[in-house]
């Protein structure tokens, strides 16, 4: 199954606004979510990283969770497993985020279910490093 048509993610891409929190984001630059943020950075997009350790990554300041961040934030990237992503995307709308997005092998469809229930925008199980070529 799909979980996020062309038209939405060329909406969180294009229209949902340019600051991304990037949870699970690290100095590690071993991890996808590492190469995944230089390229949103290439794009255009703020990316904030959010780590348990709120470490400064590719030159902006971290955080330890969304809550923490002083300043709205417009698209959720989520670099944890499914068990834990549900409670990245609620915690997503419970700051005012316009969209969430699960990267590859990330899928919760409850989460998808209440996410765009609550109004936001989300993509399950894509890459927006693999998407944004192609737009």
């Amino acid at each position: 199954m799909t979980y996020g048509d062309d038209a939405t993610v060329r909406r969180i891409l294009q229209d949902d606004g340019d600051t991304w929190a990037v949870v699970g984001l690290s100095t590690n630059t071993r991890r996808a979510a590492y190469g995944v943020a230089r390229v949103l950075q290439r794009a255009g997009k703020r990316v904030v990283p959010v780590h348990p350790r709120a470490e400064t990554v590719l030159g902006e300041q971290g955080y330890a969770t969304l809550a923490d961040i002083p300043f709205p934030v417009d698209v959720v990237d989520v670099f944890v497993n499914s068990g834990l992503a549900g409670d990245i995307a609620d915690q997503a709308v419970g700051v005012g985020a316009k969209a969430v997005w699960f990267q590859l092998d990330v899928v919760d469809e409850d989460a998808y279910a209440r996410t765009t229930a609550a109004g936001l925008d989300m993509v399950m199980d894509k890459c927006p490093a693999i998407e944004l070529p192609l737009l």
